[in-house]
């Protein structure tokens, strides 16, 4: 077994939250997994009594988030791997939905991401080592329709784990972004909220995209212990990849979303390098 990490995971109550905590305490690490309830804490500490830790957090309390971390530095000890888990996804077109559920959609996956790596930045720094996973999504590289916000919030995050990397690299911090395809977690269903339809002229693009979702729920190709034992991989590397993509789903359709994209750029270019001068 490689060296035991101390981890702490956002949302382990379920999906990929609650497979890589599984995994990761079968392979020897301890794990702090955040959730939103008391009850949820007993559930979790449950799967270990000397490595699971419960903290009740929602990642969207800023103002807790600072205190959490130096109480989980100083109690359970060094937080070797921060993994941003927790997430939503909204449904909705883009007219339709509300700028509220867009805030409460970026307050989740984007700023609550952001608040974590802030707070705990500061003693991976101190010890001139640390590995952050975020968790995006193939949605945070290509795009569908009925998914606008959603799409945003992981393309922000991706972009901010990204540029976030090159400025903690140099010591001795690594940031990767996880992006999963379709697998067989909450996403779809439980965890998913919904902004009512109203405009009749989106049903021919959104009323195919939602059944098949719906259709799919529960039997999507992608295994979460799969996709957990893939992240454990990524941390235990000596050189963390920037990106991750896990399923065939999302290497498939990012593959073409480049190749497309390099053909508009080929499509353009003469007008591109037209403004120069």
């Amino acid at each position: 077994m490689a060296s035991s990490k101390i981890l702490l995971i956002t949302g382990v109550s379920s999906g990929f939250g609650r497979a890589l905590a599984g995994e990761a305490l079968a392979a020897g690490h301890k794990v702090v997994g955040t959730v939103r309830s008391a009850q949820a804490k007993r559930d979790f500490e449950s799967l270990s009594a000397k490595a699971a830790f419960g903290r009740v957090l929602d990642v969207t309390d800023f103002d807790a988030i600072d205190g959490i971390v130096a109480e989980i530095e100083e109690t359970v000890g060094p937080v070797d791997v921060l993994v941003n888990n927790a997430g939503y996804g909204h449904e909705g077109i883009m007219e339709e939905s509300p700028l509220s559920e867009m805030r409460r959609q970026f307050d989740v996956n984007v700023f609550g991401a952001v608040a974590m790596m802030k707070a705990v930045l500061p003693f991976m720094r101190e010890r001139r080592r640390g590995h952050v996973l975020n968790i995006t999504s193939m949605g945070g590289h290509i795009t569908m329709p009925g998914i606008t916000y959603y799409c945003g919030s992981k393309f922000a995050l991706e972009g901010i784990s990204e540029a976030l990397g090159k400025e903690v690299k140099p010591l001795g911090i690594a940031v990767t972004a996880v992006a999963p395809g379709s697998f067989r977690t909450d996403w779809a269903g439980r965890s998913m909220t919904r902004t009512p339809r109203s405009i009749a002229d989106y049903d021919h693009i959104f009323d195919p995209i939602r059944k098949t979702r719906e259709e799919k729920s529960g039997k999507q190709l992608g295994d979460p212990q799969k996709a957990a034992r893939a992240m454990l991989a990524a941390i235990a590397a000596d050189r963390p990849p920037t990106h991750l993509l896990l399923g065939s789903d999302a290497l498939g359709l990012v593959r073409d979303k480049l190749s497309a994209f390099e053909n508009e750029i080929r499509d353009w270019e003469a007008v591109t390098v037209s403004t120069d001068g």
